[in-house]
């Protein structure tokens, strides 16, 4: 018989770590156990300082993705757990996810989706707290689809007068699209100044950007591309 599986992880636990500067993460899908990471240098990507190619533009531009927020939040985690070439393995379990589902429940975990006629093709998923966005994982089952939704996550985190964006680990993918990595002295310190209400959660922010493009005679996807010309 399969042991029980422990308790999710509880959501003001979750949350004062992450405000703490620390994050969960576990060996593999299955694992019971968890460890908690305080990583020595800090990937985040500056809010005026996404990098946006113009072949990254041009599929903004064309809304070739229907872009929503927390409409899959479970099948969001779900594909960025999946296996991938070289990582058979994640260190999403499911403790982890049932942990995050609780902080989705309660308003802190949100996930960005691309749609392709009807189909879930790519998205982000994190956790949302202050004025900050911890950026957990992504995954793309169509060019472009997870960078579009990280270049939504950035228009909506502006909208709504976020601060922080915080990507955990520097990579060469993350480092193309403008991250830059900073002691976690300085991300403490960047952490404690993003501090304080939102102008309006994420799913508003949302909202107001598709009414802002309604406004401007725009499609979403043209209005989102031309918001980074002059940011990128």
């Amino acid at each position: 018989m399969h042991a029980p599986m422990p308790e999710p992880i509880p959501v003001e636990m979750l949350l004062l770590a992450y405000r703490s500067g620390i994050f969960p993460m576990a060996d593999r899908r299955d694992d019971p156990e968890l460890f908690w990471v305080e990583p020595r240098e800090r990937a985040i990507i500056p809010l005026d300082g996404l990098r946006v190619s113009k072949s990254l533009r041009k599929t903004l531009r064309q809304d070739r993705f229907s872009v929503k927020i927390n409409r899959a939040f479970d099948d969001v985690i779900a594909s960025c757990a999946a296996p991938r070439p070289g990582h058979p393995e994640s260190w999403i379990s499911m403790r982890i996810q049932a942990s995050y589902r609780q902080l989705h429940d309660a308003g802190h975990a949100h996930s960005i989706e691309c749609w392709d006629r009807g189909r879930l093709v790519g998205g982000l998923y994190g956790v949302s707290f202050d004025r900050v966005f911890c950026g957990e994982s992504m995954f793309s089952l169509e060019t472009d689809a997870s960078k579009v939704a990280l270049c939504w996550l950035v228009a909506m985190m502006r909208r709504a007068g976020f601060a922080l964006l915080d990507c955990q680990f520097m990579t060469d993918h993350l480092g193309r699209l403008g991250a830059r990595e900073l002691p976690q002295a300085d991300y403490l310190r960047k952490l404690e100044a993003a501090r304080g209400a939102a102008a309006m959660p994420l799913p508003v922010a949302h909202e107001e950007l598709l009414l802002d493009a309604q406004a401007a005679h725009s499609s979403p996807g043209k209005f989102i591309a031309q918001s980074f010309t002059q940011t990128s």
